[in-house]
């Protein structure tokens, strides 16, 4: 009898559970959406070179009556031009507002309103979150809009100010699974509050292999709603030692140049993307493009200055001038523009 009763205990208890998250799913799905997103590539050598037109998928939440979504900085942050689906159908154009590759966070915005009224999420204060939670995640795995996944926090990083003095990104692991399509995608603790933003796995595979991580609410709001980061909208790569030697720089180090979104700063700046892919060491490199040598006075030689200049980057406002030094089919210039 003792184990019938326990038996009838956990199968009422797991019923209860289910119901609670179908009930927050229904509550939290209609403020997460879809996002497709298109870039444009120039690939191919010399004269046979020929634009490529690049389709992805993520995801992200609505944070605001206004139209404004958080999602991931590497699901936006060269993307040309952006299409936000909603649970109900509806599609709308969106652009940039602001981007912080670091974190892996962004900021879009609807570019004209939604026909009906945009439900909103609420942004919980993760510092409350404690590992062994239960959460899930609604997002679009490889393009399967609205998927739920439940898990765990299974662990919590990062937090700390670093000596430039930048907040290094705080995340939670979980195993509530992560895929293709799934960045930027809202994590939701058992209120339906958002608590992390999806943002990669580590996977043998390629696959989800239990070992997702998203972005703390908390980095999120201090990041974006605060600082109001600069959209540069440049896919870039630390040169150093032999890439270096091999490209002629002129110094120890640079960052090369491998694609510039359309409408972002570093378009408005007429800073070029590469053209051209090779392989160095098992990794490919798109190049061809600009190497940026200095943005302001600092030489953006190592990982540490780059850091640093991202933060000069940050304190600008509108209005105010940015300098880039480059080197471009072996002459150094300069650009300039104007923080938007």
């Amino acid at each position: 009898m003792k184990y019938i009763v326990l038996i009838i205990c956990f199968l009422f208890t797991t019923s209860c559970v289910a119901q609670k998250i179908s009930e927050l799913y229904e509550k939290a799905n209609e403020s997460v959406v879809l996002i497709k997103t298109r870039q444009l590539e120039i690939i191919g050598p010399g004269n046979l070179k020929s634009v490529v037109s690049l389709e992805g998928v993520g995801s992200g939440f609505v944070i605001s009556r206004d139209g404004e979504i958080i999602t991931s900085a590497h699901v936006v942050h060269t993307a040309d031009h952006l299409l936000v689906v909603f649970s109900d159908g509806e599609e709308l154009p969106a652009k940039v507002l602001y981007s912080y590759p670091f974190a892996d966070l962004a900021l879009i915005k609807l570019s004209r309103p939604k026909s009906t009224p945009l439900a909103v999420v609420k942004m919980a204060d993760s510092d409350h979150a404690k590992i062994g939670d239960q959460v899930f995640i609604i997002g679009a795995p490889f393009g399967l809009g609205h998927s739920l996944s439940v898990g765990y926090i299974s662990g919590k990083y990062g937090g700390k100010s670093s000596a430039s003095g930048l907040m290094t990104t705080e995340f939670f692991q979980t195993d509530a699974a992560i895929n293709k399509g799934s960045s930027g995608a809202p994590m939701f603790n058992m209120k339906g509050e958002v608590i992390g933003i999806a943002s990669f796995i580590l996977s043998y595979s390629k696959g989800f292999q239990g070992l997702s991580f998203t972005v703390t609410s908390n980095s999120a709001q201090r990041l974006l709603e605060g600082q109001h980061t600069v959209w540069i909208g440049l896919d870039i790569y630390l040169v150093s030692g032999l890439l270096a030697e091999i490209l002629n720089l002129p110094q120890s180090g640079g960052v090369l140049v491998q694609n510039v979104a359309a409408n972002s700063l570093g378009a408005s700046m007429g800073l070029r993307g590469g053209y051209q892919i090779i392989t160095l060491e098992g990794e490919e490199i798109v190049v061809g493009g600009d190497i940026i040598l200095a943005i302001e006075s600092i030489a953006l030689t190592n990982e540490d200055n780059l850091m640093n200049s991202w933060q000069i980057m940050q304190e600008l406002k509108a209005g105010d001038s940015l300098r880039f030094k480059i080197l471009r089919k072996g002459k150094v210039m300069e650009l300039c523009a104007a923080i938007p």
